[in-house]
């Protein structure tokens, strides 16, 4: 993955003469009213989808499949909000355009890290799978590689790092990036605003728990306080309330990490280890360990199409992004090139 340059942003000393004229006041009309409350009504009842049904719910790979899918969603539809309310970007404020690129490379960096993450449990199955291979034999002798592999996995997992942790400062500049620009006398420009408030919500609330689940550091994560003004602040006060909750049973569990798909193939492989050491010491029950055999091969193949389905849904919302950052990028180009060519007009006219 990698990120566009940016090209070099006009600056209107003496205002955008492409800038259309704003009505004023702040009083929204009935079509803006729609767009903002259809955009809200379909926020909460994301938010409310997302809300773990119970505490096992929570940092399986499974229920953050549907957190990044649903992120994706969301992005997609500030999309089509922005075409709705058609306003062009010559008309954004430059704070506006600052902070839109300033927010899009930081997640671009984050998918990355997340991506780097997921890389490392794919590592991880193949050490497994090489340990499984050697199980699968009715020879005792395959019991001491298949053990060497099980010390791997260990080994691996436990010195595994997360580049989240490693890259905090993106996640902590990312919670002062909730303070919206102020906006006057555009009553689509507070539209835009107040969208994108509860866009930074959810990715931001999403990206934190994500990292927290990586990097197993409560450092990552943040308690956002969203005003009740918004159509869609229960649905997410209830969303983080769970989750949290869920946070809070994995640090009383004692758990090595917060995924619960790895937990649950890092258990059997613990348990088989032991086995097998009984085994090479003469004491071990063969089909106990054959069932356990069977267990983990189940657990590692769900924990792979985990990963699998994920790191799917990171590189969906990493192109989403680019894609969206790349429109305004090309967008400012072309706003570029027509004031450059209006002002070498005006600067060949003869009077």
């Amino acid at each position: 993955m990698s990120k566009p340059q940016e090209p070099h942003r006009p600056f209107f000393h003496f205002g955008n003469p492409f800038r259309a004229i704003s009505p004023k006041g702040s009083k929204l009309s009935s079509r803006l009213v729609f767009l903002l409350a259809t955009f809200e009504d379909s926020l909460a009842q994301k938010l409310r989808k997302l809300t773990p049904k119970s505490d096992h719910d929570v940092f399986s790979f499974l229920w953050m499949g549907l957190a990044m899918k649903l992120l994706c969603e969301i992005h997609n539809d500030v999309k089509t909000l922005i075409g709705d309310l058609e306003l062009p970007v010559s008309d954004w404020g430059e704070k506006w355009l600052d902070e839109y690129l300033d927010i899009s490379v930081k997640l671009l960096d984050i998918c990355n890290d997340f991506s780097s993450d997921l890389s490392q449990l794919n590592q991880g199955h193949l050490i497994l799978r090489c340990a499984l291979h050697n199980l699968a034999s009715t020879s005792s002798n395959q019991f001491v590689p298949a053990r060497s592999s099980l010390d791997a996995w260990n080994q691996h997992i436990s010195s595994r790092t997360s580049r989240v942790e490693n890259r905090s400062p993106i996640m902590d500049h990312f919670e002062e990036l909730l303070d919206l620009p102020k906006v006057k006398n555009s009553p689509k420009g507070k539209v835009l605003m107040q969208v994108m408030y509860g866009v930074k919500v959810a990715t931001l609330f999403i990206c934190s728990v994500f990292a927290y689940a990586f990097s197993g550091s409560s450092k990552r994560l943040l308690s956002i306080n969203v005003p009740d003004t918004y159509r869609w602040a229960q649905a997410f006060i209830e969303l983080q309330k769970n989750v949290n909750m869920g946070i809070k049973i994995n640090h009383s569990s004692g758990r090595f990490t917060a995924l619960r798909d790895l937990n649950a193939v890092d258990e059997r492989v613990k348990k088989l280890h032991s086995m097998i050491q009984e085994n090479i010491d003469g004491g071990m029950k063969v089909e106990e360990c054959q069932n356990l055999i069977v267990d983990l091969r189940s657990e590692a193949e769900k924990l792979t199409q985990g990963v699998d389905h994920l790191t799917k849904q990171v590189d969906e919302f990493f192109y989403i992004v680019l894609s969206g950052r790349d429109a305004l990028l090309s967008n400012l180009r072309s706003s570029e090139t027509v004031f450059d060519q209006g002002m070498e007009a005006l600067s060949t006219r003869q009077p």
